[in-house]
């Protein structure tokens, strides 16, 4: 699971709109607007990284949002990623550690 803060701009007459918008994808979750100023607190929920990169992009396009910023990601094990790394990457060959650093 990943979860993503993302802070949304918009001109004050398409906050209601956007949060609409917002509201409607699966995932995402609008959690304040600040109507004067144009700002929205969101999450985006999604079960890959790969997922979230394109809701977060999704977010990004979307009509009448000015920017899109990721505030703060949370992620648990994503077997996309690790099965993804390549073999070997973990081996220490040409690395120096330290013996105190050292599993015994």
């Amino acid at each position: 699971m990943n979860i993503s803060g993302i802070a949304v701009s918009t001109r004050p007459e398409w906050v209601e709109l956007v949060v609409q918008t917002l509201s409607a994808i699966e995932g995402v979750e609008v959690h304040a607007a600040d109507v004067a100023r144009g700002k929205l607190v969101v999450t985006l929920e999604a079960p890959t990284v790969g997922a979230e990169v394109e809701g977060f992009k999704r977010i990004r396009a979307l009509p009448h949002v000015v920017a899109a910023d990721l505030v703060q990601h949370y992620f648990e094990d994503d077997g996309e990623i690790i099965n993804a790394l390549p073999p070997g990457l973990d081996a220490l060959e040409g690395v120096s550690v330290p013996e105190e650093l050292k599993d015994h």
